[in-house]
């Protein structure tokens, strides 16, 4: 259904050949850094509507854990799942239940050593509400590219902001800036006084351009990533670490573990979506971290970082 694809095919399929093409990009290319482990392919269907594609890498030679899921899901949505997003003026607020469709790609890497950093990237589209034609009352896109080291090195976070500000650029000057402090604020443990990590970008509900200029700013991030990380694990990913730096990325990992769980949009809307995949929710996921009663980190080793998870930096600025 997705061959001979036009600039005016709906924005849905687009949509699902872009996520799905850049699916088997991002999983060559890490295969690729990897050297020995290969992504396992998992194909599933949702009885209500949909189905989607998780491709899961564990215990490689670089990468502990490595997932890059597409999902395409559609059907009725449920008033607690619709009231997810932000108010889009185009739906009422309603008790009942909506139509809605959803694709996306989502990407979380946890290398083994602790000098390499864990990274996520999402992009997706959604629509909301369909008349009597079939056409989206309402649609946006949403996504963003963070990082999450565990051990600070200035020059992977500038190299990570400065790629993803240039796409930005091309775009719309406000982007790096507006959706920098949206990343920053996003991605805040409220409980711990931190951030999950020095940040990237994040948007959602985006709709305030036309549909295929939002498009166009949503593929070239998504083309981005791997340049984006790639070279920052190719530097770390042989270094030497201690068994203290092991334990302080696990308890880094517990961290992401608490955000995913507690403040996450995308796995508090995927547990309230019917039908949804358990696994795929939860393949963001480490293989192994740690929570340790009272932990105090070594300011010498650590600290560092501690010091811009709690005041965000201007790293395309570095």
């Amino acid at each position: 259904k997705l061959q001979g694809l036009t600039k005016d095919s709906p924005m849905r399929l687009r949509m699902e050949e872009f996520v799905k093409r850049m699916q088997q990009e991002v999983t060559a290319g890490l295969e690729k850094v990897d050297g020995e482990a290969k992504f396992k392919i998992d194909r599933w269907t949702r009885a209500e509507g949909g189905d989607g594609i998780s491709m899961v890498l564990q215990d490689g030679k670089v990468f502990e854990k490595a997932g890059v899921a597409v999902s395409v899901v559609y059907g009725m949505l449920p008033p607690a799942a619709a009231q997810m997003r932000a108010q889009h003026p185009d739906i009422a607020e309603t008790n009942e239940a909506l139509t809605f469709f959803a694709t996306g790609i989502s990407c979380v890497i946890h290398p083994h050593n602790p000098n390499a950093p864990t990274v996520h990237f999402n992009y997706r589209y959604f629509e909301l509400g369909h008349d009597e034609k079939g056409e989206p009352i309402s649609w946006w896109f949403g996504g963003g590219s963070d990082l999450t080291p565990t051990i600070l090195y200035e020059e992977d976070a500038a190299h990570f902001h400065k790629m993803i500000k240039e796409t930005c650029d091309q775009h719309d000057p406000r982007y790096y800036k507006d959706f920098k402090k949206w990343c920053d604020d996003y991605f805040y443990i409220q409980h711990r006084g931190e951030r999950r990590g020095i940040g990237g970008i994040f948007f959602d509900d985006l709709d305030d351009k036309p549909i295929d200029e939002l498009f166009s700013f949503v593929k070239d991030c998504g083309n981005g990533f791997l340049k984006q990380y790639v070279p920052i694990v190719e530097r770390r990913k042989d270094m030497p670490f201690t068994m203290e730096d092991k334990q302080w990325q696990q308890l880094r990992r517990g961290r992401y573990v608490e955000f995913n769980l507690v403040y996450d949009r995308g796995t508090k809307f995927g547990l309230l979506t019917p039908g949804s995949r358990i696994e795929s929710i939860m393949m963001s996921m480490p293989l192994t971290a740690r929570w340790e009663y009272m932990h105090e980190p070594d300011v010498g080793a650590h600290g560092k970082l501690m010091e811009v998870l709690r005041v965000p930096r201007d790293w395309a600025e570095t």
